[in-house]
């Protein structure tokens, strides 16, 4: 069976993002420097963290829920084509959770986004036919990933946790999840973040 992993930035008190995200606050409201905070240690001191970086996209297929695609609801605004312009970091099929059909979107580098209306456990399935023998990661956002925490279909949780308190309404990872035993299998402590490996 294809290993599941995923990986999740969080705040001390478990937050993600919080609540209205939109096109001028990604992250919701109330997040404010938090945001920088939660992911300094991806974009300002990379080379210190290239391993787990390396780790974030190597996958052969990914998931991911509709507000990690885009700010918008509804109807899809078919001029949007993801956050991260036309060579996204994925660089393989990405199935995006959606209550709205549209035609896959082909960008370069291999990345292909396309959209999945039937729930998660389609997605997956997909997601899994996809990445043949490699692993399949649910990349976000935390309401995608509690889904598949719920249904017990990841393996393997990489969670990056900012020395921050948010103290905000909003996301938080495991809400709704029922209970889980997880053994934390590897940590490693610098001064921008924690990084957690835990497995079922």
């Amino acid at each position: 069976m294809t290993h599941v992993t995923c990986d999740l930035g969080i705040s001390l008190d478990g937050i993600t993002a919080g609540v209205n995200q939109s096109l001028d606050q990604p992250f919701g409201d109330g997040v404010g420097d938090g945001e920088r905070i939660m992911h300094a240690w991806m974009f300002d001191n990379p080379d210190d963290h290239r391993a787990e970086l390396d780790a974030i996209t190597d996958a052969g297929a990914f998931v991911m829920g509709r507000n990690m695609f885009t700010p918008g609801r509804g109807e899809w605004d078919l001029a949007w084509r993801g956050w991260w312009g036309e060579d996204p970091p994925y660089h393989a099929p990405v199935f995006v959770l959606t209550h709205h059909e549209r035609e896959p979107i082909e960008m370069q580098g291999g990345t292909t986004f396309h959209f999945v209306t039937g729930g998660p456990q389609e997605a997956l399935d997909r997601a899994r036919e996809a990445a043949g023998d490699r692993t399949v990661s649910v990349a976000g956002g935390a309401t995608t990933v509690n889904q598949f925490l719920a249904a017990d279909l990841i393996d393997e949780l990489r969670l990056h946790v900012a020395p921050v308190v948010l103290d905000v309404e909003g996301v938080r990872l495991f809400d709704g999840v029922g209970s889980h035993d997880l053994r934390i299998v590897s940590a490693r402590v610098t001064p921008e973040v924690t990084h957690l490996v835990l497995r079922r």
